[in-house]
């Protein structure tokens, strides 16, 4: 088992405190500026939409020295509702944040733990309602978010977090990759059961990890409609960073752990989700079509010989041919992002360096949403939402293909 990612000095605190029902989590590091939004956001969610139970705010900080605790200190908070900060331990990044804050949960018995971003500027206390209300009912174990985004903004989820967890799994998470979501004790219970909590669940996998894990464990997961999420959206060609490899790492891996699981899914359904999407828009996003196409044909020249290795030969060569259109025409049809998803997926499990090939994944990523900005730009949201879910189906279609390589390799 993973060790603690509570301080001992934190769990004493806590310790001391009792009939806490209800805790909202946030995992910061260096959010001065937001966070202080946020914690009393929450605090006005908690009192508001649940006064009977009592209410704890919790940050789980990652050493910030912003003055990000003592943000958390200063909020205003409504009477019956208390707000603490307190520093994770163990290695950085949201996962480990989050682990603490579900241990901090079950420590204190809540039946319900409700996770925010710090860098939220849209959060309303509707949010706690619809993240915990579920869940306190005996409705649900897992509330995943339902946002209006922009139609650029989480192209991770849009190209294949999405497509691919509702082809595996059989439900129509729409954002299976969101930052703001409520688990029930018992999920929680399976997730601090789980001995991922040193790999890339620690950090960037953590979301992907809960909704793959409440939905191959069979718990009931439902969806709450928060409206538009405003916070730090960024342009997917410049700032990718370790994002995409630990989140496809999580789900790649996964699919080896649920292998029995997916392969007898066929087609999919929407999950229920509650509520009717708030008020508020989506800020654009700005993508640089140009850097995209230039890193698919980069990687074309860097990657191209592992690309031959993992994909089918025809698949291999319908993506070698992508390099010759110019970039106003470029086109990745989504029948062949899929092959090439599942070639890639299929691998993963076999893999000696999975970093190595999930790098090489990376620019054909790019590609594809280079693509996927082309064949959309005229689209409105409800136009762009069709689109995706001609893609999502052509990653249903086409299950029988990944079942094949999956038994090959």
């Amino acid at each position: 088992m993973s060790e603690s990612a509570l301080r001992a000095e934190t769990r004493a605190e806590l310790e001391q405190l009792s009939g806490v029902e209800l805790l909202v989590g946030i995992p910061s590091y260096r959010n001065a500026a937001t966070i202080t939004h946020v914690v009393e956001t929450a605090a006005a969610g908690l009192a508001r939409y649940f006064p009977d139970q009592l209410g704890l705010v919790l940050n789980s900080d990652g050493g910030s020295d912003d003055g990000t605790p003592e943000a958390v200190r200063a909020a205003r908070l409504p009477a019956g509702v208390r707000a603490l900060s307190a520093p994770y331990q163990g290695p950085s990044g949201k996962g480990t944040a989050v682990h603490a804050l579900f241990e901090a949960a079950r420590l204190l018995g809540a039946r319900a733990c409700v996770v925010l971003d710090a860098d939220l500027r849209s959060v309303t206390p509707e949010w706690v309602a619809r993240l915990a209300g579920p869940i306190v009912a005996g409705e649900a174990d897992y509330v995943a978010p339902l946002y209006t985004r922009h139609k650029y903004d989480g192209t991770i989820t849009n190209n294949l977090a999405y497509p691919l967890t509702r082809a595996l799994y059989g439900v129509r998470v729409r954002q299976p990759i969101g930052g703001d979501f409520g688990v029930g004790a018992p999920v929680l219970a399976t997730y601090l059961a789980q001995d991922v909590w040193h790999t890339d669940v620690a950090r960037f996998g953590i979301d992907i990890f809960m909704t793959t894990t409440a939905l191959a464990e069979g718990y009931r997961l439902h969806q709450a409609a928060l409206g538009a999420k405003v916070h730090d959206p960024k342009d997917p060609a410049a700032s990718l960073g370790p994002m995409f490899r630990q989140v496809v790492g999580t789900l790649f891996a996964l699919m080896a752990r649920y292998a029995r699981r997916w392969q007898a899914v066929q087609g999919s359904a929407a999950p229920p989700t509650h509520g009717t999407p708030l008020p508020g828009e989506a800020e654009p996003v700005a993508v640089d079509h140009e850097a995209l196409v230039h890193r698919f044909r980069d990687g074309l020249a860097t990657q191209g010989a592992r690309w031959e290795q993992v994909l089918a030969p025809e698949t291999f060569a319908g993506v070698a041919a992508l390099a010759a259109q110019s970039a106003d025409a470029f086109r990745f049809p989504a029948e062949l992002w899929v092959r090439v998803v599942y070639d890639f997926a299929a691998a993963y499990r076999h893999a000696g360096d999975s970093s190595a090939l999930l790098d090489a994944l990376t620019p054909l990523y790019f590609g594809r949403t280079a693509g996927l900005v082309n064949d959309t730009a005229t689209m409105d949201v409800a136009a762009f939402e069709a689109y995706l879910d001609q893609q999502a189906l052509a990653f249903e279609r086409d299950k029988p293909y990944l079942l094949a390589r999956w038994s090959d390799r």
